[in-house]
């Protein structure tokens, strides 16, 4: 039976294009996953967008000489164009900009200030003393009050994990210019979090088979919860929809608050777009639907404590209880599918110090598929990895190359020049049975994985498959069975057919490279979709238009199972699936890196 399921992915921030690091922990897990379970028949709903609210955007507009608008124009296109270039397969990428999300945050948070769950309270607000500019608390940093650990953010410690407020950090500094903030008081409006602390922390003891990395976190999430502001002083961002609030130019709703609201804002403009308004709730107010959300680390607190808490105010199931808001009861996540940190030389990729791969660059360079192999096999799943070129190199030329494009190259080109189409089996011995169980067994194996977000195993039990195939041409010689066709065509024909089984097994990784195999061994038509960008008005602002990602994947052929190759069916000589990359890139890299593996 079909299941309804909700692909959330974080929502990059638009302020430059995206670099490896973002990829590796949102752009192809989630692509992994959502191909997975439409290959498996299942209904996904894959949605996210640009995060295009906040201060940061103001300095970045500044350094630019362009208008906050202009800047968040230029990157959404820039960003949107990296992921359609690794082929992440959004229904829907949009923006925090459009009036559909306006509309939809205004409505949640109109449904939490009416269950109580949003109060007034004056604070201390950090300040810019060059600027007079508000300061994001995650642009302050200094040393924790609680562990004494230096680098803590003005919101929290990634060391303890603790919630901390801005103005409690021992030697605060700004993270945009290094100077030290002023506090000053001023009144703003807090999700009043310790409302949601029995309701939340019992829906979070039951989620106990989440990512260790994601349970370990999430264990101290509910025992020291505090207020949290969701409004700013600044004019870039979501008008305050209250009374009193509407007016001042300069308050606005907090850009965290809006950015997790956008995972439901997108499914609303998805179903608008889609020709049924209605078409969202198959998602949202399905309890059977599953909802996975895929975010670097250092989201975790955004996805498993405050999007919960602001579902369940809209919902009326915190602890001071209310009625449902406008949108009816809303599901809570199933799953958190968190990745740590894709590093460099022992670094977290930054852009301002120059540790940065771009998607962009790497893509041109070595295509999207192996950018996909190498973060699904080695990336960052459960624990930071370092990104190393003799790594990439490795994994490309020995696995990619080696063992995958050599199987598909020898097992067609041998049936191309031998009999010229899919040949027939005539007398199976034991060897070919065992080979093509092996390969039909390893769907319930790797879509065991792939439900469960296990990416590096389901690819290691895929590609068992591609290096039992091979050791099988190698042992049955088929090439020295001239004065025996019928045994020549039998091991040809077991061949292909796993060749075409391990195609199927490696699609949600590779799916440019799957569509080639696929025509390889005489297929026609789309094999695995590809996202499209296009450019659509805006569904509530007049004269205004934005790019959007989104795709027909109703039209693949790809499925979740063991298909017969079609006896004879013709193929002709093949070129090489992969190409071998120079060794010499195992020791400094391409010439456009910016940083070598030996600090050079």
């Amino acid at each position: 039976m079909s299941t309804s399921v909700l692909t959330g992915v974080a929502w990059p921030y638009t302020n430059g294009p995206r670099h490896i690091g973002h990829v590796s922990g949102i752009g192809v897990p989630s692509d992994v996953f959502s191909r997975y379970h439409r290959m498996s028949g299942n209904k996904v709903l894959m949605v996210s967008g640009s995060d295009e609210h906040g201060t940061p955007i103001l300095v970045q507009a500044e350094k630019e000489g362009l208008t906050p608008r202009e800047l968040v124009d230029k990157y959404h296109r820039v960003i949107a164009e990296d992921m359609r270039s690794l082929g992440v397969s959004y229904d829907l990428y949009t923006r925090t900009t459009t009036g559909n999300h306006y509309a939809v945050v205004r409505d949640i948070f109109r449904a939490l200030y009416h269950n109580g769950y949003i109060v007034p309270r004056t604070t201390t607000g950090a300040v810019s003393p060059s600027t007079g500019r508000t300061l994001p608390d995650r642009y302050i940093e200094g040393t924790c009050p609680i562990c004494d650990q230096d680098g803590a953010r003005g919101d929290q410690c990634d060391n303890c994990g603790n919630q901390i407020d801005a103005a409690e950090l021992r030697n605060p500094v700004s993270r945009i210019n290094g100077e030290t903030p002023q506090f000053v008081e001023t009144e703003h409006l807090f999700l009043d979090l310790p409302a949601f602390t029995d309701s939340l922390g019992k829906w979070l003891s039951t989620r106990t088979d989440w990512r260790s990395n994601v349970l370990n976190f999430t264990r101290n999430l509910v025992e020291d919860m505090r207020p949290r502001p969701i409004t700013r002083d600044l004019d870039w961002g979501v008008p305050i929809p209250l009374e009193g609030w509407d007016e001042p130019s300069m308050k606005r709703l907090y850009v965290w608050f809006d950015a997790v609201i956008g995972y439901f804002s997108a499914s609303v403009e998805w179903a608008r777009r889609s020709g049924d308004p209605e078409a969202w709730r198959a998602w949202w107010n399905d309890p059977e639907a599953l909802r996975v959300y895929f975010m670097g680390k250092d989201n975790i607190t955004f996805h498993a404590q405050i999007w919960p808490a602001l579902l369940m105010g809209h919902n009326g199931t915190g602890d001071r209880g209310g009625t449902a808001g406008p949108y009816g009861e809303l599901n809570l996540p199933t799953e958190i599918a968190s990745s740590e940190f894709l590093t460099m030389t022992g670094s977290k990729f930054s852009t301002s110090r120059g540790t940065v791969i771009y998607v962009r660059d790497f893509v041109r360079e070595f295509g999207p598929d192996a950018l996909r192999y190498f973060i699904s096999a080695a990336g960052p799943e459960t624990h930071d990895v370092d990104f190393t070129w003799e790594e990439f190199v490795r994994r490309i030329n020995f696995e990619l190359a080696n063992e995958w494009g050599n199987l598909v190259n020898r097992a067609v080109s041998l049936a191309a020049k031998n009999v010229g189409a899919v040949p027939q089996p005539r007398a199976p011995e034991e060897a070919d049975e065992e080979l093509k169980t092996m390969a039909r067994g390893a769907f319930d194996v790797v879509g065991g994985h792939l439900r469960r977000s296990r990416f590096r195993a389901a690819t290691q039990e895929a590609m068992r498959v591609v290096t039992a195939a091979n050791k099988y041409l190698s042992e049955q010689e088929p090439w020295k069975r001239k004065d025996d066709p019928d045994r020549r065509d039998t091991i040809l024909h077991t061949a292909l057919q796993v060749v075409s089984d391990a195609n199927t097994l490696l699609t949600p990784f590779l799916p440019h490279s799957s569509q080639r195999v696929h025509e390889l061994l005489g297929g026609s038509g789309t094999w695995a979709a590809q996202p499209r960008m296009e450019d659509v008005a805006d569904l509530d602002v007049a004269e205004r238009s934005y790019p959007i990602l989104t795709g027909d994947y109703s039209t693949e052929q790809a499925s979740w199972e063991s298909k017969p190759v079609p006896v004879g069916r013709p193929l002709s000589k093949p070129t090489p699936l992969f190409g071998k990359l120079d060794p010499g890139l195992a020791e400094t890299g391409p010439e456009w890196a910016p940083l070598r593996t030996d600090n050079s």
